[in-house]
């Protein structure tokens, strides 16, 4: 009872002092709005979403801490009781999110991704609930936001405009609509008060965190709140992610022909285009997770999964420019244009991308850093990724764990030189083996994630939500998709030293090194399409 009391007493002070100089925080970032009427209207909202989060984070950490107390570390008991903490923390943390709504949503993504570092439990339940049970505006704010922006009511504005939305994510919903020219739009439409509630939302959710932190050390998500800060004003502003969405596409035209007519951004309509409001063509389609309609399309999942490996290697290695949160509903499939078929009249298929609001640069260094690195990880090449692990700063101690948190799998199967090495199988002793290595090492992950340069943690936020859609569409992650980013880092180092090359000597040893690499990787597929033919001979015989 003492210990309960104790901790009891350590949960209402967290709440209480959280509550308090939280409301100063976010009290001070509402009064740096525009706005004085919105101001004191959000002064009664901020809070009660701060008291939300101070008393679940608070709930949850005393849970943590009163149910595991005087269990013994290796004991079945312990692992019981921790899963059912697991469950119970993750729906409070879930209901919080859709709750409060906004930066709580992206936060609550951003974590439904952090497989090496977050349980199953968090996973499971954040995951679906976090893309598709998101909290919608009303049609009155939509008219307020779409009236502000563009001087008018829809039925204005637009020949025709549905109230009710088809899609609603974190920041916005997106209405169906159609011009007076007879064009059919996407219209999406900023929550109202996103960007006066966005920064004192941020100073709360980050003193919590920081205060969490000195109280319980080995909790410490202060980078995934740092990023969230430095990324979601970006996202806040329509027109920033319009300008991505087309560099995205010339770059694809410049840097990457020979897959750019595969790869899709819904033209934008400027005209009807503000910081709050986005006035896209309308793409018809099948999110990349909806294997019934793919299938009706005639589409093969193994080509998708081919081309979403190939489109997000060709951004990361040779672009620098990267669509950092390509989660299922942000890619659309779709069948090429009409008379455009492959061998036997095999459908292809065309990658449509939503949502350009979150975009990282990679200078030319980080680069080719990064594609040397995982053309180590794909080689099996250990020399390779210490080195280039270290130029990222995971140093001796951490470079292994790096590597396993970038494939998911441990060290020995990293640097295992079968052709699949790099596959997840997808039975369970896989999924609990890295459940135990991401409980085993939460420490050093934690220390890793804040050595790690802030772009390259996007990129692992990036490489998570593939994951995710790979294993969607075939059940797991492909050894082709290893092989084709593998292919496709090695292609972007040859460009590179083609040109620094600076005499003929020196662009035959590139040509030949050229030549090497793609042999190599043919027989590498030619070792794959082997190892499948036996296993298909074992599993008919």
């Amino acid at each position: 009872m003492v210990v309960a009391r104790s901790i009891l007493g350590v949960k209402s002070k967290l709440a209480i002092v959280a509550t308090a100089l939280g409301a100063g925080a976010g009290a001070a970032a509402i009064a740096k709005s525009d706005d004085p009427a919105t101001s004191l209207k959000l002064c009664t909202t901020v809070p009660v979403r701060l008291f939300h989060l101070s008393v679940t984070a608070a709930t949850i950490a005393f849970d943590y801490e009163y149910s595991l107390w005087g269990l013994p570390e290796d004991g079945k008991e312990r692992a019981k009781v921790k899963h059912e903490v697991h469950t119970r923390s993750a729906r409070r943390l879930e209901e919080l999110c859709l709750k409060n709504g906004g930066i709580y949503i992206k936060l609550g993504q951003h974590i439904s991704q952090l497989e090496y570092l977050v349980p199953q439990e968090y996973i499971n339940t954040l995951r679906e609930s976090m893309l598709n049970k998101c909290p919608t505006s009303s049609y009155d704010q939509v008219c307020q936001v779409i009236n502000r922006e563009l001087g008018g009511p829809p039925e204005q504005i637009f020949d025709e405009f549905d109230p009710v939305p088809i899609a609603s994510a974190s920041l916005a919903q997106v209405h169906v609509a159609r011009t007076h020219q007879g064009q059919k739009v996407a219209v999406k439409v900023q929550h109202m008060h996103m960007t006066d509630t966005a920064a004192a939302d941020y100073a709360t959710v980050e003193l919590v965190v920081n205060t969490l932190h000195r109280i319980f050390p080995s909790f410490d998500y202060r980078w995934l709140v740092d990023e969230v800060h430095e990324s979601l004003p970006k996202e806040l502003d329509f027109l920033n992610e319009a300008k991505n969405s087309v560099k995205c596409m010339d770059n694809f035209r410049r840097l990457s022909p020979h897959i750019a007519e595969y790869v899709y951004a819904p033209m934008v309509y400027w005209n009807l285009s503000t910081t709050k409001l986005l006035t896209m063509e309308f793409v018809e389609g099948a999110q990349v997770n909806d294997l019934k309609t793919i299938k009706k399309l005639g589409l093969s999942p193994y080509d998708i999964a081919r081309l979403v490996s190939r489109t997000f290697a060709e951004m990361m290695f040779k672009h620098g420019f990267v669509h950092c949160d390509p989660h299922e509903a942000n890619l659309i499939i779709r069948t090429m244009p009409a008379g455009r078929s492959g061998f036997f009249g095999r459908r292809k298929p065309q990658l449509v991308l939503l949502d350009h609001g979150l975009y990282k640069e990679l200078d030319n260094l980080t680069r080719t850093n990064y594609a040397a690195l995982w053309k180590g990880l794909v080689l099996a090449d250990a020399k390779a990724i210490k080195e280039n692990c270290l130029k990222f700063g995971a140093g001796e101690d951490l470079y292994a764990l790096f590597a396993g948190i970038l494939t998911m799998r441990p060290w020995n199967r990293v640097i295992d030189p079968a052709v699949d090495h790099l596959a997840i199988k997808g039975n369970p002793s896989d999924q609990s083996e890295l459940q135990m290595y991401a409980s085993l090492y939460f420490p050093q992950i934690t220390e890793l994630l804040h050595k790690l340069p802030r772009v390259i943690l996007l990129m692992l936020k990036t490489n998570d939500c593939l994951r995710a859609v790979n294993n969607t569409l075939i059940g797991r992650p492909s050894v082709e998709s290893f092989i084709i980013i593998g292919r496709v880092s090695s292609e972007a180092l040859i460009q590179e030293k083609l040109l620094r090359a600076n005499s003929v000597i020196g662009l035959v040893g590139v040509w030949l090194e050229e030549v090497s690499m793609e042999v190599r990787f043919l027989l590498m597929e030619f070792a794959l399409w082997m190892l499948h033919f036996r296993r298909a001979l074992v599993f008919y015989s």
